[in-house]
């Protein structure tokens, strides 16, 4: 399990266990007691719901690529913002921009405490 060490480096973790299918290191970014946003307007939290969130991901077939705009760190907590993708082949799957807040662990890891796959997108700015 290779988690990261960086904040920065969180984002390079996440879609490199996904595209090995490492159901374990994906789980294990996670802290499940945060929330995870697997789809629009559906924010989930717990293990359970986590755990189902991310295999509906890894079941999508291609290559994901998480490109990180910036992650920014103060102390143990840092906020990134994402360009992502899974494409097969040429074929794009699904693509978004996301926010993800992270917390510095213990041992000097960093897991995602909240993760908004869509919430960078200009459509999911609060209406008002």
């Amino acid at each position: 399990m290779n988690l990261p060490k960086r904040a920065e480096d969180a984002h390079a973790a996440l879609a490199a266990a996904f595209n090995t299918g490492d159901v374990a290191t994906v789980l294990n970014m996670y802290d499940f007691n945060g929330i995870i946003v697997p789809a629009p307007d559906q924010p989930v939290s717990g293990r359970e719901k986590f755990e189902e969130a991310i295999r509906s991901i890894l079941a999508i077939e291609g290559t994901m690529e998480i490109n990180t705009v910036y992650c920014l760190q103060t102390g143990n907590i840092a906020v990134g913002r994402s360009e992502w993708n899974i494409k097969n082949g040429e074929e794009v799957k699904i693509s978004s921009k996301g926010v993800e807040v992270m917390q510095q662990q213990a041992d000097g890891t960093w897991k995602i405490l909240i993760d908004h796959a869509f919430g960078a997108l200009e459509d999911m700015k609060p209406q008002g």
